[in-house]
C-alpha cells in the first residue's frame, strides 16, 4: 500500500507539474501574442520644420565662386547638416523665386538655382512656396520654381503650374511605417502683384481652406498640418488675425500649424488632450537672410515627431532649436553660415570677430527668454541630429527565439583611437 501511495503521489506530482508548465506556456505565448499582435511594436515619424529661406542680394553675391565660375551656397547649411539629414522630412518656406537671371535680392527676388540645390544636398525634403513673394517674377517665375524644384526631387505645394496640378498635387502626403501625415500651405497675399491663369497661389481664404481640409480628411490621413504665411512683421507676438484664423484651422481639426512671415520668432503652443492635440508654432523667424538686427539675424527650428500604437497616432516629441544667421567677412567677401547657436563648439573661440559671437549669444539668451515665458507645453531640444533607429518588425505568426547567452566567451571590442 505504502509503495502504490508513493507512485501515485508520484504520478500525481508529476501531472501537476506537466499542468504548470502547459499554464506557464500558455500564459507566455499569450503575453508574447499580446507584445507583438501589431506587425510593427511601435511607428515613429519625424518632422524638422524651418522658417524664411531668404535670398538678399549679399547672399546671393556671397555665394558666387569667381575661380569656379558658378554659385555654391553648401557653406550655408553645413553647420545644420546633422540636424537637418537626421530626421524623415525636412521643410522650409522658400521666400525667393528660383525665376533665373538677372539674379536680385529685395524686393522682387530671383535667386540662383544652386540656392534649391543645397537645400536638397543638406536633407531637405519639402519646400513650400506659397508666400508673399511667390509671384516677385510674375508668372513665369512661379512656373519655372515649380520646374527646378522638379528637376531636383524636392517636393512642394503652395503654387501650382494650373488647376490641375493643384487638384492633384496640394495636399501633400508624407508617409513612413503606415503613418501618414497630409500638409497643405497658403499666405496671406502676394505684395498685391497678381497671378493670372493658368497658374494659382494658395490664398488664405476660409472657404477655400475648408474645402481643402475636408479633401485631405477623406485621404486617412494620421495627422494634418498646415504651414502658412502670415502676420505682421517683426512683432514678437501674433496679431489678432494670426489668432483668429488659429481657432479656425482647430476648429476644422488641422493638428499642427506652422507660422511663417514675421521674420521674428513668435510664440508657440500646443493643447493636449485624451481624444485631440494642436500644435501652433505661430513664427519660426528667418532661417537664413541678410537681416542683422536683433531678433531678425535668427529664427528656430522645430522637431516633431509622431508615433503609432495600435491605430492611435499621438505626438511623441516637440521641441524647438534656436538658429543664428552668421555673416562674416573672410578673403575680401563675406560668408553666411546657420548656426545652431546652443551647441558648445559655437564657443568664443569659434569666431574671429569676438562681437559675433556676443550678438549670437544676445541672440539665444533673448530668444529663450521670450520663448521659456510665452510657450505653452513646448521647450528647447538639444542641437544635435536624432539617432536613428530601424523598427523592429515582428510577424504576427512569429514567436521570438530567446537565446542562451554564453558570457564566458564574450570579449570586449578594443575602441580605435582617433586622432
Amino acid at each position: 500500500m505504502r509503495l502504490f501511495s508513493k507512485l501515485k503521489k508520484k504520478h500525481t506530482d508529476a501531472i501537476t507539474i506537466k499542468m504548470r508548465n502547459s499554464i506557464f506556456k500558455v500564459l507566455y505565448q499569450s503575453l508574447l501574442c499580446l507584445l507583438f499582435s501589431n506587425s510593427i511594436i511601435s511607428q515613429e515619424i519625424s518632422f524638422l520644420f524651418m522658417g524664411d529661406i531668404m535670398g538678399h542680394g549679399p547672399q546671393i553675391k556671397s555665394a558666387w565662386q569667381e575661380n569656379k565660375k558658378l554659385y555654391d551656397y553648401s557653406e550655408v547649411f553645413n553647420p545644420l547638416k546633422d540636424i537637418i539629414s537626421s530626421v524623415d522630412f525636412a521643410i522650409a518656406n522658400l521666400e525667393v523665386t528660383l525665376a533665373g537671371e538677372p539674379y536680385i535680392g529685395y524686393p522682387q527676388f530671383s535667386s540662383p538655382d544652386e540656392l534649391a540645390v543645397a537645400c536638397k544636398n543638406s536633407g531637405m525634403d519639402v519646400l513650400v512656396t506659397a508666400n508673399n513673394h511667390s509671384c516677385d517674377r510674375k508668372n513665369k517665375g512661379i512656373v519655372r520654381t515649380i520646374d527646378v524644384l522638379d528637376s531636383l526631387n524636392i517636393m512642394h505645394t503652395g503654387t501650382f503650374k494650373d488647376v490641375e496640378n493643384r487638384i492633384n498635387n496640394n495636399l501633400l502626403v508624407l508617409s513612413k511605417d503606415g503613418i501618414k501625415i497630409g500638409l497643405l500651405n497658403y499666405t496671406y497675399g502676394t505684395n498685391g502683384l497678381p497671378f493670372s491663369d493658368p497658374v494659382y497661389v494658395n490664398l488664405v481664404d476660409s472657404v477655400l481652406i475648408k474645402k481643402d481640409v475636408t479633401n485631405a480628411k477623406s485621404k486617412d490621413l494620421d495627422k494634418l498640418v498646415l504651414f502658412v504665411h502670415w502676420g505682421y512683421e517683426y512683432r514678437d507676438f501674433p496679431n489678432s488675425y494670426q489668432k483668429k484664423y488659429n481657432s479656425f484651422f482647430k476648429g476644422l481639426g488641422i493638428d499642427v500649424v506652422i507660422g511663417s512671415h514675421p521674420h521674428v520668432v513668435q510664440p508657440m503652443e500646443y493643447i493636449g488632450g485624451k481624444k485631440e492635440e494642436f500644435l501652433t508654432f505661430y513664427s519660426l523667424g528667418n532661417f537664413i537672410s541678410n537681416q542683422r538686427e536683433e531678433r531678425k539675424d535668427g529664427g528656430a527650428m522645430v522637431r516633431l515627431s509622431f508615433k503609432k500604437m495600435g491605430n492611435n497616432v499621438f505626438i511623441s516629441r516637440k521641441e524647438y532649436i534656436p538658429i543664428w544667421v552668421h555673416k562674416f567677412m573672410e578673403k575680401t567677401k563675406y560668408h553666411f553660415q546657420i548656426l545652431p547657436c546652443a551647441r558648445s563648439i559655437y564657443n568664443e573661440n569659434y569666431f574671429s570677430n569676438k562681437e559675433d559671437f556676443q550678438k549670437m549669444k544676445t541672440f539665444l539668451v533673448n530668444t529663450r527668454s521670450h520663448l521659456n515665458k510665452n510657450n505653452l507645453g513646448i521647450k528647447e531640444g538639444l542641437p544635435y541630429g536624432l539617432v536613428g533607429l530601424k523598427p523592429i518588425t515582428i510577424l504576427k505568426s512569429q514567436v521570438p527565439e530567446l537565446k542562451k547567452l554564453d558570457f564566458g566567451k564574450s570579449k570586449t571590442k578594443r575602441r580605435k583611437r582617433v586622432k
